[in-house]
């Protein structure tokens, strides 16, 4: 599937390309699962067109299956191995996929690739984000819409950290629910209202959605509070977002933004990895919304630009 014009998602379309060849320290997989990520649907409309994203590029960045070839510099033992890998910000959404040696993880003989696939870039950006966030036990937890990937991960992720609360903002009863099973204590609605048992402000907000409401957010946060922002699916937030911070300075509230891109390869790989196992025990649950046939990825997009995804939508040739 390659964009063949930036917009809507019938800009998605069916393309043959020749299978890919593997080059020095890459290698080829067979996708058996395809992860459709938000960042997938913002190269889509064209928003990031500016970063050096082309019409005509194959989404994806995440898929799970068998090496089948390996190049220059790679053990030949990988052939025939089950593997989670991160193939860029491109490449993903084909039954043949190229990546670096570097961004694979062998998986478990507990996780099916559809599983890998849900958890594979969220389990990380959640555990790391956290961190950033220097979230500690008996601490309180926003995740700022969670019914994603890695809003999920993150509220399971904070519940079994020992968060006094995980708070959470969704667009439905049924998904508040849903999200009550995983961990959370409080569900709010997305202006971050709806629940009156729920805390004022919180030491921790994990956001993955951005956009215009996010200073609103800042003006939550608890006196030394930290707001870590991993997404932006709602769009930038308003160029002056930092006068909330600058207007509660007796606070001493804190803004950072989070990429998995400033974590080093290996703590990250021993993060996926542990997760992948937790995840293999049940410490850690894959949310899938759907499974689509890789032809239907326009239709998953609509699905994720419609706002009814709940977890992670897979395709799989």
């Amino acid at each position: 599937m390659s964009i063949e014009q930036f917009g809507e998602p019938a800009g998605l379309v069916e393309t043959d390309i020749p299978r890919p060849r593997a080059g020095n320290a890459e290698v080829v997989i067979e996708t058996e699962a395809i992860g459709v990520g938000g960042v997938d649907a913002v190269i889509r409309r064209g928003t990031l067109a500016g970063y050096g994203f082309a019409e005509g590029m194959i989404p994806g960045s995440e898929v799970a299956g068998t090496v089948t070839a390996v190049g220059d510099g790679v053990d030949t033992s990988l052939i025939g191995r089950r593997v989670w890998a991160f193939t860029g910000l491109g490449g993903g959404y084909a039954e043949q996929a190229l990546a670096r040696v570097s961004e694979i993880v062998e998986l478990p003989d507990g996780l099916s690739s559809i599983d890998a696939v849900t958890l594979g870039s969220a389990a990380p950006v959640a555990h790391f984000a956290l961190r950033h966030a220097h979230f500690t036990a008996g601490e309180s937890v926003l995740v700022r819409g969670a019914a994603g990937s890695i809003g999920i991960a993150a509220v399971e992720m904070a519940a079994a950290g020992g968060a006094d609360v995980v708070a959470v903002t969704t667009s439905s009863a049924d998904r508040g629910a849903r999200l009550r099973a995983l961990g959370a204590t409080h569900v709010l609605d997305r202006t971050g209202h709806g629940d009156s048992a729920a805390p004022e402000s919180y030491d921790v907000i994990i956001d993955i959605a951005g956009g215009a409401d996010l200073p609103d957010f800042l003006d939550r946060l608890a006196s030394n509070g930290r707001f870590v922002l991993v997404g932006v699916v709602a769009g930038a937030p308003p160029a002056d977002f930092g006068m909330r911070l600058m207007g509660a300075f007796q606070r001493s509230r804190s803004f950072a933004t989070f990429s998995l891109d400033t974590v080093p390869v290996a703590a990250r790989d021993a993060v996926r990895a542990q997760w992948f196992a937790g995840a293999s025990r049940g410490e850690l649950h894959s949310v899938v919304h759907a499974v689509m046939p890789l032809a239907d990825a326009a239709e998953a997009h609509r699905q994720m630009d419609d706002g009814v995804v709940f977890g992670r939508i897979v395709l799989v040739p």
